[in-house]
Parts: C-alpha cells; structure tokens; sequence
C-alpha cells in the first residue's frame, strides 16, 4: 500500500516526507494506522551514524497506533486494537526465556539492522528497498510491526500519550525500579534532564529515594524536576564541582546511586565519582568513549557501573505498570510533552535538540 514516511537517505540530513511503498504484514507481523511517535535522542543518533543504522531508512520507535491487518501467527490481537510500540527481541534466545528481552541476542539485529523479524524489509521507495528502525519504522501513517513490539494500550489512555512510553520514558523510569532497585530513605543523583532523567526522578519519589539529585545545565529543566520529585537541584554551569556539591548534599559520604542520562564520557565519570564506597552508578545515554581510573573510581570502592537498555524491562508488564502510576498521579510524564504535527518534525527535533522542548511527540492521525 501506499504510505507517507519520513525518509533519511544520507546521513545527518533533515528528513524528508515522502510516497512510500509498504508491503502486506508477513508472519508474525500487523499492519498498524499510526496515530502518535515520538521523538528520541535514538533517531537522531541512528540517523547521524553514531549508531550505524543501513541507509535509507525511516525512523521512529516509540509509535502508537491502530491496528488494521493482521498477519499470519498472530494471537492476542485483532484489528480495531489501540497499540503501542516498544523495541524488538527474539522471544528464543536464553536472555528472552529467562524474561530479560533487553538483552536479546538478536538486539542489534532486530533494532538497528534496517531488517524485520525474518530479515526482510517491508519498505520501497522508488524501487529501493528502505530499512526499518527497531521493527516498526513509525515515522509514518502507517507501520508493519512484530507482535513482540506491541502493547495493548490502557483504554483510558491516549495514543498520543502512549506513544512516548516505548523507550526513553520506560527506559529511565525502569533504571530506578529494575536496574538501582534503591533502598528506601536512599540518595540518588540524575544527571541530565531530558524525558530520561525526568522519568527517574518521578519513579525515583515513587521508589521511596529521600534525596534524589537533579543535575543539568537548564533551570527550566532543573525546575520541572524538582515539581516531579527532585529534593536539590544542581546547575553544573554554576558550580566547580559537582561532585563536591553531591556530597555536601549527603553529609560529606556521596549518593547511594546515580543514574547517568547525558551519553557523555566525563559525565559518566562525575557521576561514578559522586557515589560513595559501594555505590552503584547506572549508565543510560548511549556514551561512546569514557576514561577512568579503574582503581580509584571503581574497584578500590568497591562500586558498581552497569549500562541499562530500554529500562531493564518486558514492555508489555512495564508500561501498564507506568500507566497506572501516572492515573494515581504519581508519574504526570505528560509535564514534559509538545505535540508536534508530522509535517513539523524537522522542527521537534531542532526543538528538541535546542532545549525549547522536553518530549516532543508527532501526531500522524486522530487517536
């Protein structure tokens, strides 16, 4: 059938909403009407190649939307269901049997290979196959996506609000219960205050954490954080050290935890290094090189760095979950949205990228 995508064809270039070919859903497989996706710091790295995603493509991994046909070998669904889109993962391999599909074996393949499930694509454009992007390509009006990828959505719940929740939300939301499990009357330092970090502070309060850090380089941002459950704020633009200022916070010791959300190398080393003796940093930005002194900053310490990937959860257990703190009102994510049409995206993401907005989410289509 014939769709409209937004399409990267070389890498770093804005994108550009096209006529696209989609194949029919093929095993395992439904075709999805996409009303919502919204906007990651992951598209943008994939489609500037620090991340190498096969090009073109058609972004787009936090989707939502209706499902209007369904393949052969799916069970649980039925058209007319309100879905939302999480990441890819085999459902085989020991990782997925023994429920940790974040760490999937065919992880990389099945989010970043530009393939489906069965190591075809689904998308033409003239003539040219197009690669997907974390099974579901939701960029567009309309997705083909494994049944592994989807979540019945909450009825009550709109698929805009939805949308988000398949990866950066869920992601630093799951850091705090999945990854850090904190102690109760606990201390806790985030660093960066993107949708990511914004997600652990609010599960942060929620988990029971007494002293939960809020470190970036916005008030604005520094601000929302502490309506969403930060006890102190800090603006490293404004201080010598942020670890120095940490520790004041903590009586002279450093935080039980950090939960790192920049992707930048000395960001991740101040956070390890603003952790007491025992302490255990989380790393969630997706950080290409990181210096330390292995001794000093982590086995004479006897401290814990472990990277986290997609919040540590099964999707289709954890975004309910996250749903139903947010209609308790303990988790208001939507304190962080702007909507954006799917004809802006070029303007979320430089909107995104400057500070103007937190969470930037496209609508395709009325939920």
């Amino acid at each position: 059938m014939k769709i409209k995508a937004a399409i990267i064809e070389e890498k770093g270039q804005e994108f550009k909403i096209v006529d696209m070919d989609l194949a029919a859903p093929k095993y395992g497989e439904v075709r999805v009407k996409v009303v919502a996706c919204g906007v990651c710091h992951t598209d943008d790295v994939a489609r500037n190649q620090l991340i190498p995603v096969p090009l073109p493509a058609v972004f787009g991994h936090e989707g939502a939307g209706i499902i209007e046909e369904i393949g052969p070998g799916v069970n649980g669904f039925k058209v007319g269901d309100r879905v939302g889109f999480s990441f890819g993962y085999c459902g085989e391999c020991e990782a997925c049997r023994t429920g940790h599909p974040y760490g999937c074996r065919e992880n990389r393949r099945l989010n970043f290979g530009g393939v489906q499930f069965d190591n075809t694509k689904r998308l033409n454009y003239k003539g040219r196959e197009t690669s997907s992007f974390f099974g579901q390509s939701a960029f567009a009006t309309h997705a083909i996506v494994h049944k592994n990828n989807l979540i019945l959505a909450d009825a009550e719940m709109p698929l805009p609000l939805v949308a988000p929740m398949g990866c950066g939300i869920q992601t630093g939301a799951g850091a705090i219960f999945n990854y850090i499990r904190p102690k109760e009357d606990s201390s806790v330092l985030i660093t960066g205050c993107g949708p990511v970090g914004l997600s652990s502070v609010m599960a942060a309060k929620i988990a029971g954490c007494t002293t939960i850090i809020a470190c970036d380089i916005v008030d604005s941002r520094l601000e929302l954080a502490k309506e969403m459950g930060a006890t102190h704020t800090i603006n490293s633009r404004n201080v010598e050290s942020v670890e120095a200022e940490v520790k004041a916070i903590t009586g002279g010791m450093g935080s039980d935890y950090a939960v790192d959300c920049t992707g930048i190398g000395p960001c991740v080393r101040q956070s390890l290094r603003s952790t007491k003796p025992l302490g255990v940093c989380a790393v969630v930005g997706a950080t290409q090189e990181l210096t330390i002194n292995v001794e000093e900053d982590l086995m004479g310490v006897a401290k814990t760095l472990g990277g986290v990937v997609e919040g540590c959860c099964i999707p289709q257990l954890f975004i309910p979950k996250l749903i139903n703190y947010y209609k308790k009102g303990m988790f208001p994510f939507d304190k962080m949205i702007k909507y954006y049409k799917f004809e802006e995206i070029n303007q979320a993401f430089a909107d995104t990228k400057s500070g103007k907005v937190i969470k930037a989410v496209l609508v395709m289509d009325e939920d």
